[in-house]
């Protein structure tokens, strides 16, 4: 038995033996929901904030946009509920991730017929329907990846789920902001909005049992004083809250700091949205080879170096400024790294995730992890209008190195797994959430 169960007692059995190799519809499914979840996100996220700072809009009003994050770091407050529907026969995850997606369109229209910028206090609550549906279907589609991932296919689950998230970033991010530019505001939204209910209808034809891992006859009520109870939990918790706090800084100004550079809104799209769709799936390869050959440890040391250099150079280029081309460089070494750390942090994630409250274990750490995230996205804008960009980038830097370390002092102590799940044949096994 490895260190891991000591920590995550298992007294919960998988129904049936792991697979030689899962189902490819499953793969196909996760690809489905994840892209149809990052397409509105990163409309927001990415194809907003330069559309919004090319009109005039200040930095604090498009720092203030970090708000919307709100609903996916109190969504634990319902995962619970959420994990018991999915339970309920004629619904299940998928009736969750349908009728959430549904709310996602029907907003994003009404989003198409409003002016991004004349109509701003319209938008507001628009956008947070959006966001409190986007988080409700994020829990039903995380809980899915977990209860379809056993642990030595996670790391490679999560490049999959990295890829798709670059190909929701291309469609709704730099896809948008090209139609904006052809098409203008109404016509760019509505194909993003068609295109993201499009990926949720291809993964509903798989039926949800395809590869199901279920869990022993203990089935408890789905809760979050469940996860907070197991020793060890709070360690696993406080590094799933600290570790993104210096990524937000520079995430939230990085879009508006290339328009103040000078460069136009279709080149940030090929930036943002190409460098994340190649770029980005080729950090997320690396990050699973590195988790798989090395462990988790080696792979958040080196994440935690290569990310502090990234967010040095942007404090130089703040101070010193940079040519075009150095600018593309540095916005691609980003997207690398970034897509390396969601692997590593959701892989985390997944191996101490129960399958009794899949979505609501899941969902604790994620929304941990965003947290602080939202918090420096929010004071960044602020801080960014009183003392400029090179502040907050080096800000970022040195926060980088001082909860980089102390994460991986966590990650010590909490003794989750760090071999390759491949190297466990445990993997039948999965925590109990006593």
């Amino acid at each position: 038995m490895s260190r891991f169960n000591t920590i995550f007692p298992t007294n919960q059995t998988v129904q049936s033996p792991t697979p030689d190799r899962l189902d490819a519809r499953v793969w196909l499914t996760l690809v489905g929901l994840y892209v149809a979840q990052a397409i509105p996100i990163y409309l927001v996220a990415a194809a907003l904030p330069p559309i919004l700072r090319a009109r005039g809009v200040d930095l604090s009003l498009i720092g203030g946009l970090g708000i919307l994050m709100l609903p996916w770091v109190i969504k634990p407050l319902w995962a619970p509920l959420i994990d018991r529907l999915s339970r309920y026969r004629g619904i299940g995850r998928k009736g969750v991730i349908i009728g959430t997606q549904s709310i996602v369109l029907l907003t994003i229209i009404a989003l198409s017929q409003l002016d991004p910028v004349r109509d701003i206090s319209l938008f507001f609550p628009l956008l947070l329907t959006t966001a409190f549906a986007s988080a409700t279907q994020d829990i039903a589609t995380d809980g899915y990846a977990v209860e379809h991932l056993p642990p030595r296919y996670q790391s490679g689950g999560n490049a999959i789920q990295s890829g798709a998230v670059a190909a929701g970033v291309l469609i709704g991010g730099s896809g948008t902001l090209f139609l904006y530019d052809i098409v203008g505001w109404q016509t760019a939204v509505l194909t993003a909005g068609a295109l993201s209910f499009a990926a949720v209808a291809v993964s509903v034809i798989v039926p949800e049992a395809l590869g199901k891992r279920e869990a022993g006859s203990e089935k408890q009520k789905p809760g979050l004083r469940h996860f907070f109870t197991r020793p060890g939990a709070l360690t696993v918790f406080a590094f799933a809250l600290i570790f993104r706090l210096p990524e937000g800084l520079i995430k939230a100004l990085e879009q508006s700091f290339l328009v103040d550079a000078g460069l136009s809104l279709s080149l940030i799209g090929l930036i943002s949205g190409g460098s994340a769709a190649a770029v980005g799936l080729m950090g997320a390869y690396v990050g699973m080879v590195v988790i798989k050959r090395l462990g988790l440890a080696p792979f958040f040391a080196a994440l935690i170096a290569g990310r502090t250099l990234i967010f040095a150079l942007y404090g130089t280029a703040a101070l010193y400024g940079l040519p075009y081309e150095a600018l593309i460089g540095l916005s691609m070494l980003n997207t690398f790294s970034r897509y390396m750390e969601i692997v590593g942090l959701f892989t985390v994630f997944m191996r101490v995730s129960s399958l009794s409250q899949a979505g609501t274990d899941f969902t604790i750490l994620s929304s941990a992890n965003l947290l602080v995230y939202m918090v420096g996205s929010m004071a960044a804008g602020v801080a960014a209008q009183a003392f400029g960009y090179a502040f907050v980038f080096w800000l970022a830097c040195a926060l980088s190195f001082v909860t980089g370390g102390i994460a991986l002092v966590l990650l010590s102590k909490s003794q989750i797994r760090q071999v390759a799940p491949t190297q466990d044949h445990s993997s039948t096994r999965v925590p109990s959430p006593n």
